[in-house]
């Protein structure tokens, strides 16, 4: 099985250690995935830097963020981070009916959020290839512009995130096992 490094600010490049630091204030202890990301000075700030950028300065709502954030991670099967995301949302108080349907891959409570669900899909699915239609049916239910490009930024954190989880095979952090998750296609 592979894994790759967790580094700490005891062996991390020192690049690194800032950011290590940055990670430890915002979340109390250092997440694995920024452990294994430590290796990499301009990795792990990358990742920071859309982190930040998708979570405070897009136009979307907690419960939009994690639309996008789970839709990717669900459809990427990435053990680490759909348990992670699943804690996040419980802190910005998503509804649990959300963070199930996106765990499930089950109806969404609204029209727009599951419209918001489809076009992130289709964005993985074809990798940025989606056609007129489903442009049109995002649009159509309430979105804009800036709302396919913030889509796009959360891409772009979450195949830093998923793909690195992949190849680190990054334990799930104490904090978030308890939300634990096996895609739909294992169960």
């Amino acid at each position: 099985m592979t894994t790759l490094d967790r580094l700490d600010e005891t062996n991390a490049p020192e690049k690194s250690i800032p950011l290590i630091e940055k990670s430890k204030a915002a979340f109390g202890r250092l997440p694995g995935l920024h452990s294994v990301l430590a290796a990499s000075p301009a990795a792990f700030e990358g990742y920071q830097v859309l982190h930040r950028l998708f979570a405070e300065e897009t136009a979307f709502d907690a419960d939009e963020k994690t639309v996008v954030w789970q839709t990717i991670n669900v459809e990427h099967q990435c053990h680490y981070c759909v348990p992670a995301h699943t804690g996040i949302a419980k802190m910005m108080k998503v509804s649990d009916e959300i963070s199930t349907a996106l765990r499930d891959e089950t109806p969404l409570p609204t029209p727009k959020l599951e419209a918001l669900r489809t076009f992130t899909l289709a964005m993985v699915r074809e990798r940025g290839n989606v056609d007129d239609a489903t442009l049109q049916a995002f649009y159509d239910a309430g979105f804009e512009q800036r709302h396919v490009l913030d889509v796009i930024l959360g891409l772009a954190q979450k195949v830093m995130s998923n793909y690195t989880n992949h190849i680190a095979n990054t334990p799930v952090d104490a904090p978030m096992q308890q939300f634990a998750w096996t895609p739909k296609a294992e169960r």
